[in-house]
């Protein structure tokens, strides 16, 4: 009897830390199996590059301090301690791989906030994406490279 409890508790105990453990999918990205093997095309290194990127919605510069938007990723990722400063930790990964490791979403047309707000381009508004002070509408198609600087501005009419 007392090996029952004990194997029952048990497997409470490893079935609870699997639950725990286990991503949630509703903020996981979609393709973080590209996220951790971004650059596997080519000849993937390790590296430690940082760059730094900042959102604009009409006046509000979005912060990223809340705990949910750090170390979402061993490859590219932002702390606590440096909420803007994107750190890369492997070659070959893009804007758009950062972005999907946050729990909101960013595509050419639209930004849903890490709270919900939906954002799109046209009759909302405008959405433009700047790269190291120059507008550049591929910029979730770029490398992150050294010392970037990274702009996604949202401006309603």
């Amino acid at each position: 009897m007392n090996k029952l409890i004990i194997g029952a508790i048990i497997l409470i105990a490893v079935s609870t830390g699997v639950f725990l453990l286990k991503p949630n999918t509703a903020t996981a990205p979609a393709d973080l199996a590209e996220i951790e093997t971004a650059g596997t095309e080519q000849e993937s290194q390790k590296t430690n590059i940082t760059a730094t990127f900042t959102i604009i919605t009409d006046k509000i510069t979005r912060s990223f301090a809340n705990p949910k938007y750090h170390n979402q990723s061993a490859n590219v990722f932002i702390t606590a301690e440096e909420p803007s400063l994107v750190r890369v930790m492997k070659t070959g990964i893009k804007w758009s791989h950062f972005f999907a490791t946050l729990p909101m979403k960013l595509t050419k047309a639209c930004l849903i906030t890490g709270d919900g707000e939906t954002l799109c381009k046209g009759k909302q508004g405008t959405l433009k994406f700047y790269l190291n002070d120059a507008e550049d509408k591929d910029l979730l198609d770029r490398e992150i490279k050294q010392g970037d600087r990274a702009l996604i501005k949202f401006t309603s009419y």
